[in-house]
């Protein structure tokens, strides 16, 4: 396990990504199917970074709880994986919805994204259910939809892994990642009443430089005060955010597709109970007030070892 191949967790978000969530039909072909398929994952992966090598091409694959029992239900479970529950505050819900198959696919040409999607849907559609497909993109320098600087909060690249992979406290999944997904649509015309100096407030960084703002300045209320996740020692706890937008300009639907792969599901859900429940002080996200969680599933995306065994 000391040299597991992992899957592209951790890695530069791309210029364009593609989210998709399948659901598993009950079909006398599914189970057989969906194991070949995801035995010769890599693979297909591997020849699509090998033919374009400079358009930075990743793809990840993820199971839901109920498709880890429909799927490998002769094998041991992720401790930490399960049915995503609703979070349901006093202003805000973090809905929980369907999904068994969960891709992650960025790269710098979107005719790769396109590429994978369509062999995806090629060779699972008659035993899968299409849910969702998000089409995101890099926006500027970075930034999510609102125009603020999005991922600030992740690790910096020489620890990343000790808080996006799974350790020696799960050894038998050691180098997965539990990946939670949301689909938040923003209201613009909402968000784009306030003034600048009124949206630092409500994400807690100024908006051209992405400094943080003074604790004089900052309510207790902004984005990144009340997101955080602490252990019992009070120190913060971190996730990878891979978060793209997305939008469809003449719909007037702007939105932040959010991907939060953590070595600890329960790092996670402690950060979308303060937003949604509540900090320890009570303060809810004030960003929840121009932004709507539409979706919200739990996955695990296996090593790349566990998904090539699969083959056995």
């Amino acid at each position: 396990m000391q040299n597991a191949r992992v899957q592209p967790i951790i890695s530069r978000p791309g210029e364009n990504a593609l989210f998709i969530i399948l659901n598993l039909k009950q079909a006398e072909d599914t189970v057989n199917t969906v194991i070949d398929f995801s035995a010769n994952f890599s693979a297909l992966t591997r020849s699509l970074t090998g033919r374009y090598p400079e358009a930075h091409f990743k793809a990840i694959l993820g199971f839901s709880s109920n498709a880890w029992d429909i799927l490998f239900h002769d094998k041991k479970k992720p401790q930490e994986l399960e049915t995503f529950k609703e979070i349901k505050g006093p202003k805000y819900t973090a809905v929980s919805t369907e999904g068994d198959l969960f891709f992650h696919i960025r790269a710098d040409r979107q005719a790769l994204c396109f590429e994978l999607a369509s062999i995806i849907q090629e060779q699972l559609q008659h035993v899968t259910i299409a849910i969702d497909e998000v089409s995101g993109f890099r926006y500027f320098d970075g930034r999510a939809i609102i125009g603020f600087v999005d991922g600030t909060e992740n690790p910096e690249d020489e620890i990343a892994a000790d808080y996006a992979l799974v350790g020696n406290e799960d050894i038998e999944f050691k180098g997965g990642s539990y990946a939670f997904a949301q689909k938040y649509l923003h209201d613009m015309n909402k968000w784009r009443a306030l003034s600048d100096e009124e949206q630092e407030k409500v994400i807690g960084r100024k908006k051209f430089n992405d400094v943080e703002l003074s604790d004089e300045i900052k309510p207790k209320t902004a984005h990144n005060v009340v997101s955080k996740a602490h252990d019992e020692e009070g120190n913060e706890l971190k996730i990878m955010r891979a978060n793209m937008p997305f939008a469809n300009a003449s719909k007037n639907e702007y939105g932040t597709f959010f991907i939060g792969y953590s070595r600890k599901f329960s790092v996670t859900k402690q950060m979308l109970e303060h937003m949604f429940l509540g900090d320890t002080e009570g303060n809810l996200d004030r960003l929840l007030d121009f932004s709507t969680a539409k979706t919200g599933t739990l996955f695990f995306v296996p090593t790349v070892d566990f998904l090539d065994d699969l083959a056995e």
